[in-house]
């Protein structure tokens, strides 16, 4: 390996084994820009997959005669190494892989031939559909259900709350009056007491008498507390039947306006969702297939696959007459068939490449349409299993009511039962106490009475005071958790705005972003005739989703016109591919994720726009590793640190 580069404030380093020709290698990337420099077929393909292999991508080729394949690779103190192997035809890797969203970086960051952003604007393919795939529009639609449910749950507690506070004026005038009749009660008992000790002192000689008389009155006042209690206790709890009542009531009316739970229909979508992810598993690996195999064949054409050219020759070994290109091109412009090593002629491999890439074309709508499919189904069963979760919920809630009701009957018919003896004690206690009255002073008794209506009245006081200052209390504690609530409330207003217009936002950044950095790569390229290239999102009235059409403006002789994507050059049509695949990675903000943008195949622009270009892409990427032909990276920057021999 020989590498040159002026020092670097920070280093990658890389290691492969089995990557695509590479046997076994090992670099240091320096950060900012990394020239991968060398004629086809010198592996500089295969160390960008190398890269793409240890961020976690399996879209790469092992050596063919190579059970394993291995990579490692530290950036910045973080170290992924990982090991990928052949599973029924295809590579699966295992380790710890340095990217999290590797679909992202697979669209938007790692730019080769292959790279579907590229080649999405030179085939015509939907756009939005490419821009949009990052994104789990199930995993969103079910954020917003779960936030507009939290919402309605606040909602109807700020207005509980409401209520509490537009009572609290009128409990803290109630608990006032409360606390002024107490004292007022308190002096009145207290003089009334006093009576009766002093009258008591006055009547010595029928002291055995008056005792059996105080006997029976402080008899009489316990039980008329505890009638008093039983009482409180009675409408306490016929109140709290009564609101569960009607909470029994509003749950048996949500019931009914929910519908029967389904468990066949979950179960029947869920059994889709396997076979459509299965297919979809099975379209994905054929499309990676396809993207192998037209890449091979293109660098066959190219004369860039070097060990299949060498095992195409004598024995393996190069002629004298020439390099591997001049003896797998005869004069008719064939090439020996890697597979049986007859002639073929170069244009029916090119015809036979278009015909794969328009196989892959369809096969990648095909796995759209199963997708689309795929997201309706998970939404249904988002929407079952969330009516489901609502009726059990509800259910188990009305059963726990019903029992409480039960019980509180229960409860009711026991404090009638003591209220009614209590009542008998009082009746018989009051006879004893008018028996009393005949043999007794009036005046004593009186007092006793006075005495004893005075403490019943303090009691029930006294329990009002503390059922207002236990409101008061929630409606303290209400205010606190109010202003909790309100800010939550205001979070999750803003979350659902940021949920509902996400999908939206980063379609209009795409375009906005694509217009933009277009823009200014036309002017640092200098084509003459290309007056603009920009995408116009529109969407028709009654559509679901917007659609991207993609505008050529051409400027020749002072005469300016729209042209289309299929009379680009190879050249524009990269360029424009390369700022489509930029707009997404600033988009999807894959820079957070992917420290890497690589870049290949690059041969169709010219050497000057090549280097115009790089030191472009420079500005949005730690670590920009780009693989170039030798006269091409004569144009670069020569200070960029540079990788020459793999």
């Amino acid at each position: 390996m020989t590498t040159s580069s002026e020092p670097t404030t920070k280093q990658a380093r890389l290691s492969a084994r089995n990557i695509g020709g590479i046997d076994e290698t090992a670099v240091e990337l320096g950060s900012g820009i990394t020239v991968l420099e060398g004629r086809n077929a010198t592996n500089r393909t295969s160390l960008l997959q190398a890269i793409m292999a240890s961020c976690g991508s399996e879209r790469v080729s092992m050596k063919a005669d190579a059970e394993t394949a291995t990579v490692s690779l530290s950036v910045d103190g973080q170290t992924s190494e990982r090991t990928l192997t052949r599973e029924d035809g295809e590579l699966v890797g295992t380790g710890d892989a340095l990217v999290e969203d590797v679909q992202s970086a697979e669209l938007f960051a790692f730019l080769l031939e292959s790279n579907e952003a590229r080649r999405a604007v030179a085939r015509g393919d939907d756009l939005r559909e490419l821009i949009m795939r990052p994104i789990d529009t199930a995993s969103i639609r079910r954020e917003i259900r779960e936030a507009e449910q939290r919402k309605r749950a606040i909602d109807d507690r700020l207005e509980e709350l409401e209520a509490l506070e537009h009572a609290r004026p009128a409990l803290e005038g109630r608990h006032e009056e409360l606390a002024t009749e107490i004292e007022e009660t308190e002096e009145k008992l207290a003089a009334v007491e006093a009576d009766i000790d002093d009258t008591s002192a006055a009547i010595g000689e029928e002291r055995a008498q008056q005792e059996q008389l105080t006997e029976k009155l402080s008899e009489l006042r316990a039980l008329r507390n505890q009638l008093d209690d039983v009482r409180y206790d009675r409408e306490t709890e016929r109140a709290s039947i009564e609101r569960s009542r009607e909470e029994q009531a509003d749950l048996q009316e949500e019931l009914s306006a929910l519908p029967e739970p389904d468990g066949g229909e979950l179960e029947e979508i869920r059994r889709q969702r396997d076979e459509h992810r299965s297919e979809r598993s099975r379209l994905e690996r054929k499309l990676n297939e396809l993207d192998t195999v037209v890449q091979f064949n293109q660098e066959i054409l190219e004369g860039s696959r070097e060990t299949v050219l060498d095992a195409l020759g004598d024995g393996g070994a190069r002629s004298d007459s020439g390099t591997v290109t001049d003896q797998l091109v005869t004069d008719e412009e064939a090439v020996n068939c890697w597979t049986c090593g007859s002639s073929v002629r170069t244009d029916e491999i090119e015809q036979t490449v278009d015909m794969l890439r328009e196989l892959r074309a369809r096969t990648a709508e095909e796995r759209d349409v199963v997708q689309a499919e795929l997201d309706r189904l998970d939404e249904r069963a988002e929407e079952l299993s969330a009516e489901r979760d609502r009726h059990e919920e509800a259910t188990d809630r009305l059963q726990r009511i019903e029992r409480e009701l039960e019980e509180g009957e229960e409860t009711l018919d026991s404090l009638d039962d003591r209220r009614e003896s209590l009542e008998a004690d009082i009746e018989a206690v009051e006879h004893e106490v008018e028996q009393h009255r005949d043999e007794s002073r009036g005046e004593l008794l009186e007092l006793h009475e006075r005495a004893n209506e005075l403490e019943r009245e303090l009691g029930r006081l006294d329990n009002e005071r503390d059922t207002v200052e236990a409101e008061l209390a929630e409606v303290r504690e209400g205010l606190e958790e109010r202003a909790a609530l309100e800010d939550e409330r205001v979070a999750l207003q803003d979350r659902l705005v940021d949920l509902r217009t996400r999908i939206e936002r980063i379609q209009e950044e795409v375009v906005e972003t694509f217009n933009e950095q277009m823009e200014t790569v036309l002017g640092l390229l200098g084509y003459e005739n290309l007056d603009r290239v920009w995408i116009e999102r529109t969407k028709q009235t009654g559509a679901e989703e917007a659609s991207y059409h993609l505008h050529i403006v051409r400027n020749t002789e002072g005469t300016v016109y729209e042209d289309s994507i299929d009379h680009l050059s190879e050249s524009e049509r990269e360029v424009v591919g390369l700022v489509f695949a930029l707009a997404g990675y600033l988009a999807h903000e894959v820079y957070e994720d992917c420290p890497f943008v690589l870049l290949d195949s690059l041969e169709a622009i010219d050497s000057e726009r090549i280097a115009a270009l790089v030191d472009y892409f420079q500005s949005y990427s730690d670590y920009l590793v780009v693989a170039l032909l030798p006269e091409d990276a004569a144009a670069v920057d020569e200070d960029y640190k540079r990788i020459t021999d793999i």
